[in-house]
């Protein structure tokens, strides 16, 4: 599993900004962190797989209203584009078809689809890839484009001897175009926590660059207990920003409750991580609809009040109760962990490190419950 907090290479640099007392940077490393922007394109032949995927990726079902739709309603020649409707920061363009056509360009299709935009290129493809999809990729490498993954598309009549059939035939169509050591990431359209799709992710994460790492995994739907835990790493070292805005920002004695500030951080940080861990009842209410499960069961999963709605009074009661549970060791240990020269502040920072991270460790205990009812992992 990637190290989401190594990845971000995140409290090294907040415990950089802290010492030179650039709280502005630290709000800036907040904001960025809830509001990154990453565009993926996919290319490839516009079949139900293709559909199927798009909107698995938004967590959405063939049926949802602005699922993308097989057939497509777009021109063969034409792209088009789904946001998310949790993270409208996170985008998927799907490009037309390459053609295997003598006469195509793979130069023309790379500027006029602008492939060198996107943060990350899916390839994909329902048999083998065609010589000119291999010859877009090896001109976008080229360019520097690093971001490019070959997607083989499981379709609903494949067997697993078939699809292993094709994976193999797509390995050696590569290593014939002169791809050394190619990938191929076979992926369940509707289904992503089967197959490659994680390994992919894992590739993905590893590749992006740190902000832009976290914005995918943050708006990807919870289809699987490992990506819970990833996003469970991801909001910990978030909650370590907002604790560090907090304490250089707050001039207001305890209680801390009494701060707005602490307040509203802490509410938009929670309620991203309740959209991210798709706990919210539109969330929950689609993934059943998906997995055929009744959604008063997975509703039931959920203990945590804020799974269910993050209000400012909960945030309110768990700022106080975080206030009072502050120990003597506790308050030590962190201010060993804080420059010296931030531990006047130490206090507001343990009160609002503890309040999220107890918050972020009972939201995503609720969304692991609830993925692994929905995968069938638990009954």
């Amino acid at each position: 599993m990637v190290d989401v907090l190594k990845c971000l290479n995140l409290l090294e640099s907040l415990k950089e900004s802290i010492e030179r007392n650039s709280f502005a940077d630290i709000k800036d490393a907040v904001e960025n962190l809830l509001m990154s922007r990453i565009d993926i394109a996919i290319t490839g032949d516009r079949g139900p797989e293709k559909a199927a995927f798009i909107n698995s990726l938004r967590g959405l079902s063939a049926d949802d209203e602005l699922a993308a739709l097989y057939p497509s309603s777009t021109a063969p020649e034409e792209q088009a584009v789904f946001s998310n409707p949790k993270h409208p920061d996170f985008r998927l363009w799907d490009l037309p078809m390459i053609s295997n056509d003598d006469s195509f360009n793979p130069e023309n299709y790379i500027e006029h689809y602008k492939i060198s935009r996107y943060n990350v290129v899916f390839m994909t493809f329902t048999q083998k890839p065609n010589s000119c999809t291999v010859a877009v990729w090896r001109e976008a490498r080229l360019l520097q484009k690093k971001t490019l993954y070959f997607v083989l598309l499981a379709s609903e009549k494949d067997t697993e001897k078939s699809l292993e059939g094709k994976k193999q035939a797509s390995l050696e169509a590569l290593k014939a175009e002169g791809v050394a050591a190619p990938d191929i990431f076979l992926v369940h359209p509707s289904a992503l926590e089967k197959s490659d799709f994680p390994k992919l992710l894992e590739r993905m994460l590893g590749d992006l660059p740190e902000i832009r790492a976290y914005a995918l995994l943050l708006a990807l739907p919870t289809f699987s207990s490992a990506i819970t835990s990833q996003k469970k790493d991801a909001f910990k070292s978030l909650g370590w920003a907002a604790a560090s805005l907090s304490g250089g920002v707050s001039a207001i004695p305890v209680p801390m409750v009494s701060s707005m500030v602490d307040v509203s951080v802490a509410v938009r940080v929670l309620t991203k991580a309740q959209m991210s861990l798709c706990l919210d009842n539109e969330s929950v209410e689609k993934l059943a609809k998906q997995r055929g499960i009744d959604s008063a069961k997975l509703k039931a999963m959920r203990t945590c009040v804020l799974s269910v709605e993050v209000s400012k009074d909960e945030v309110k009661k768990r700022l106080s109760a975080a206030e009072k549970e502050t120990t003597t060791a506790t308050k030590r240990i962190v201010e060993l962990a804080m420059p010296r020269q931030a531990r006047t502040v130490s206090h507001s920072f343990i009160v609002m490190l503890q309040t999220i991270n107890s918050a972020i460790d009972d939201m995503s205990a609720d969304a692991e419950k609830i993925v692994l009812l929905a995968t069938g992992a638990t009954h």
